[in-house]
């Protein structure tokens, strides 16, 4: 898998789309169909934020996972901003406490930095994964993004650069401390490791291009970038992912 550069590609969605969260969460939570409990014994799932956001930003995620019956762990952040290794290392002792306590593989479910670090964490760790879902993830370029948010990434990583603590530097983009974090993320996921890219051509945050891994199946919703994890129907693609189907409409 090659990144590209797609950082400042035209095309990029106005950032006012990002206003929908809210009409996008009172859409789901009006919404019947997807909120029926399941009494079955559900796949484990480990849920991962994206960047400059923590477990709370999935905890409507979490609530409709455990209502189908999924024990689910969190990854433990407050805040997504710290070196992508230092996180895989927690993460993994995270996915192989959880492989354990259920005793079978994990379904990974990560949106924006969350779904990059995810995927490498799929490479890492092949037999304790069952499936990966992605949510406005850029893993072919993880700096396809908009520009305020670009800036933002720099200002992180200037105070990384600072030795302030749990926060990603400079060196962290091209040095010796995620060299193998980028091998995972530039690797092929396992064979038989069902996975799916969600992405959004209207997303304001993250250039959707930057979103189409090869190595999964890819479906587009119309969704602002922050509102994936309370989108419906990236809900009803999650539905028919865990119940062990095609994530294609029927």
């Amino acid at each position: 898998m090659s990144a590209e550069a797609t950082v400042s590609a035209p095309g990029m969605a106005p950032i006012w789309g990002e206003l929908r969260y809210s009409a996008e969460l009172a859409r789901l939570l009006l919404d019947g169909s997807l909120w029926r409990r399941r009494s079955a014994d559900g796949q484990p799932v480990l849920l991962i934020p994206g960047f400059m956001a923590g477990d709370a930003s999935l905890a409507v995620l979490r609530g409709w996972l455990r209502r189908r019956g999924h024990p689910v762990a969190m990854s433990g952040m407050l805040a997504n901003v710290d070196c992508a290794e230092r996180i895989l290392v927690r993460l993994e002792r995270q996915l192989g406490e959880l492989a354990e306590e259920s005793g079978r593989p994990v379904v990974l479910i990560g949106q924006s930095r969350g779904g990059v670090l995810a995927r490498a964490l799929a490479v890492r760790q092949p037999e304790r994964v069952s499936g990966l879902v992605m949510l406005g993830s850029p893993v072919r370029d993880g700096l396809a993004v908009s520009e305020p948010v670009l800036r933002t990434v720099r200002w992180m990583a200037m105070l990384g650069d600072l030795r302030f603590p749990g926060v990603f530097s400079t060196t962290c983009r091209d040095g010796a401390c995620c060299a193998e974090f980028r091998d995972d993320l530039l690797a092929s996921l396992p064979p038989g490791t069902r996975t799916v890219a969600i992405h959004s051509r209207s997303d304001a945050i993250v250039d959707w291009r930057a979103c189409l891994d090869p190595d999964g199946e890819q479906v587009e919703v119309d969704s602002s970038h922050c509102g994936m994890s309370v989108h419906p129907e990236v809900y009803r693609v999650l539905d028919r992912f865990l119940g062990a189907g095609s994530v294609a409409p029927v």
